[in-house]
């Protein structure tokens, strides 16, 4: 065998042994190495990320060569929205967009300054884009999460006059591109001049000089760095943040922005320390209507606005700023549900049975009445009209949505409501009902298993009642006993019922006082939870739009009617019990005895707030709930004042009761636009339920059944029959039977709202006045 062949043949060999040893098995302390480690070793890995991070650039390098720089008009997208009624026929237009365009020279370099130190410190040596928060807002976008990431004062500019406030993928790829380009091509000073004048403040303002004069009525030349700093505060949150008409949750914020970008200014170096110590929140100037927007249109409009702009930050995640600046004058066409024939039928109710008697010119207290009041259909949640106040344009915030005065005795229902979905039992273990027996005695002290809470509201006009059934207490609005009752259930759970009801609890203390409706609330709330008793414990949240579109884009709405949040027993059983309140108590004169009621069936309850700064009524037929309340405030400090003495017609000292006007508007308006027709209820308690017959057998009564049949055969007898047979036989009883349970000679001292000795108890006079001051 030759040389050649030797060497092929070992060859052979080497080949032939090594396709053995990767068939035999791995000797033993050397495991062979797993096909998913072959697949993924370092070097692999790492050319991959090498990969992916070249075609990222790649790709990035590519985007930015394709995206120009649109032609910026920010104006030209601003367009007018429409507002509908129900069926279609036009209900407003909103007016001229207001705009202003100022050269940046003509704003105060500090002012310029502010909105620098409240959104970019960086602006003036970054590249105009924020990419760390560039990427969350990519990242969240992509996962369907909320709000974006923070961005620069460049990437604002770019959204307000290039692009849009979509929270798309392809729009924020856009936006990074294009701040980019802007910021490489334009000036610092030509970005933040276009910043501040495409910006939306809130007030319909578009750009700064619109907002100084919206805001403080004077030019953006004249603007002072606290001014400047409450404008560049604003941006956040225009509507929220407005002064005028925040609520203390929104002067709290703004005022925390507002001084957060003055220290921003002295942390710079742009303001020194002495004069941000001596500097002051600035005095805002109150605001006024747009035009084309008198009368209620406003009030609709600004609702309808708000709930689309909740719907939008919900549905696209955008924050508060982008929604609002989605939605005033974006072309939107709007229809509400708003019922014209209704709009019209409460506003001529109001009107006949309030507004024409108020003079001001004759009595002061006159110019300080402020009614609001919202109209429900329970079964679909449909806001189907609204009363914000006499006149959009002479008082811009809305009656019917305001939360800053108490609704006193109308969250009585909401103690009883928590107490029968909970099962609840008074602290000697009995079950509260209807017929559950309570101590009526005025100021008694509240006890929770014995031990005084500190808390014994009085009664009203100082009222005892000893011995008086639920029913009897609601009717009479009996403050003693619903405190206690609170108590017994366990305020967290009479406020956790609150909240799931519909009203806003959050920051509310549960605490005994609020039994007696001491928190805020609107009626929009109030109409939203008995929407809910209505409509037997499914959730009512009243919404005012019907529908949205804009330009072939459709937003859809969350039903107003949601889950069961109350049991239909409970809710049932609080709705009988209202109907008591309205048939032999503090509602009788003017709901029961209305010559307009024909026979219809009726729930509610009347409230009037400490010192008579405020007066309810929410009541409900089966079709219809609406609440109406009456505000004191005075028209130039906005504080909260009596009423007492308003139109001059009430006798004494002329206190305003929730069954005095709030019940007398409910009356004209609901009778008028309802059909009769009866609760369908689910319930064996309450006045709106037939007595038992009488016992056949001729043995006594045992003395455990006697406290809960005897008081409770009073209010359930009259309501039953009196309402649906004789209706107009109601109002004689009332005189004789009201004074005798509340006495005229008890002292009335120290209490601002009673009436004077010289005065006779009013036959209508809410039991369930608020009269604790914590």
């Amino acid at each position: 065998m030759g040389r050649a062949e030797e060497r092929r043949a070992r060859q052979r060999g080497h080949r032939a042994a090594s396709k053995r040893r990767r068939s035999e098995p791995a000797a033993a302390g050397k495991p062979a190495k797993s096909l998913l480690r072959r697949m993924f070793t370092w070097k692999k890995i790492l050319g991959t990320v090498f990969g992916v991070c070249l075609l990222a650039i790649l790709g990035f390098i590519g985007l930015y060569m394709y995206v120009d720089i649109p032609e910026g008009n920010a104006a030209a997208r601003q367009q007018s929205n429409v507002y509908k009624f129900s069926d279609g026929t036009l209900l407003a237009r909103s007016g001229k967009v207001n705009r202003e365009i100022v050269d940046l020279s003509k704003v105060p370099r500090k002012v310029q300054l502010t909105f620098v130190a409240a959104e970019n410190k960086s602006f003036y040596s970054d590249s105009g884009v924020d990419f760390k928060g560039t990427a969350r807002g990519l990242l969240n976008t992509l996962r369907g999460r909320g709000k974006q990431g923070g961005s620069t004062i460049t990437q604002q500019y770019v959204k307000n006059y290039y692009l849009n406030q979509d929270q798309t993928v392809t729009r924020k790829l856009k936006e990074l591109v294009i701040s980019l380009k802007v910021d490489r091509e334009k000036s610092k000073d030509d970005i933040l001049a276009g910043y501040i004048n495409t910006s939306y403040y809130g007030r319909n303002a578009y750009g700064i000089q619109a907002a100084a004069q919206a805001y403080f009525g004077i030019d953006a030349e004249d603007l002072s760095v606290e001014q400047g700093a409450y404008l560049a505060a604003l941006l956040q949150a225009p509507s929220q943040y407005d002064w005028a008409v925040a609520t203390d949750t929104g002067k709290r914020l703004v005022t925390q922005r507002w001084n957060y970008v003055l220290d921003n200014m002295v942390e710079e170096g742009w303001l020194t320390k002495d004069r941000r110590t001596a500097m002051r929140f600035p005095k805002i100037k109150e605001p006024k209507g747009a035009p084309g927007l008198d009368g209620q249109k406003g009030y609709l409009v600004e609702l309808a606005n708000q709930q689309l702009e909740q719907q939008l930050m919900a549905q696209e995640g955008l924050t508060q700023s982008q929604a609002e600046n989605a939605v005033v004058e974006k072309g939107w066409t709007i229809t509400l549900n708003i019922d014209r024939k209704k709009q019209a039928a409460l506003e001529r109710a109001v009107r006949s049975e309030l507004t024409s008697k108020l003079d001001k010119t004759k009595r002061k207290v006159d110019g300080d009445i402020q009614p609001g009041a919202v109209s429900v259909d329970p079964e679909t949640g449909k806001i189907v009209a609204l009363y914000g106040g006499q006149n959009y344009y002479e008082h811009y915030y809305s009656n019917a949505t305001r939360r800053d005065y108490q609704p006193a005795s109308t969250f009585k229902p909401v103690i009883l409501a928590a107490a029968l979905e909970r099962e609840a039992t008074t602290q000697d273990g009995k079950p509260i009902t209807a017929n559950t027996v309570y101590d009526g005695g005025n100021r008694r002290p509240v006890v929770d298993h014995g031990r005084p809470v500190g808390f014994a509201p009085p009664n009203e006009d100082e009222a005892d009642y000893d011995e008086i059934t639920v029913q009897e207490a609601m009717n009479k609005s009996v403050n003693s006993v619903f405190a206690q009752m609170g108590v017994d259930v366990g305020m967290d759970n009479v406020m956790s019922t609150a909240s799931s009801l519909g009203m806003d609890t959050k920051g509310m203390p549960a605490v005994p006082a609020q039994t007696l409706g001491s928190m805020g609330a609107s009626p929009l709330e109030m109409a939203g939870i008995y929407a809910t008793f209505a409509n037997h414990g499914h959730k009512v949240t009243p919404t005012i739009i019907k529908s949205a579109e804009q330009k072939g884009r459709s937003v859809d709405m969350p039903d107003p009617v949601g889950g069961t949040v109350l049991s239909r027993t409970a809710a049932d059983t609080v709705t009988s019990v209202l109907t008591g309140v309205v048939d032999d108590g503090t509602a009788k004169t003017s709901v029961a005895a209305n010559p307009l009621r024909d026979g219809q069936q009726v729930a509610g309850k009347t409230g009037t707030s400490d010192e008579n700064k405020s007066a309810w009524f929410t009541g409900y037929t089966p079709d219809l709930v609406t609440s109406v309340g009456l505000f004191g405030e005075d028209p130039k400090t906005h504080g909260h004042v009596s009423m007492e003495g308003a139109t001059g017609l009430l006798p004494g000292r002329g206190r305003i009761n929730g069954g005095g006007y709030p019940a007398e508007i409910w009356a004209a308006y609901t009778f008028g636009v309802t059909d009769r027709s009866t609760f369908d209820l689910d319930t064996t308690q309450g006045a709106a339920v037939a007595p038992p017959p009488p016992p056949t057998s001729s043995a006594p009564p045992t003395p455990s059944t006697t406290p809960s049949q005897t008081p409770s055969e009073t209010p359930s007898q009259t309501p039953s029959r009196t309402p649906s047979q004789t209706p107009s036989g109601t109002p004689s009883q009332t005189p004789s039977r009201t004074p005798s349970q509340t006495p005229s000679g008890t002292p009335t001292t120290g209490l601002p709202t009673e009436p004077t000795t010289e005065e006779s108890p009013d036959p209508d006079d809410d039991g369930g006045g608020f009269h604790f001051r914590p």
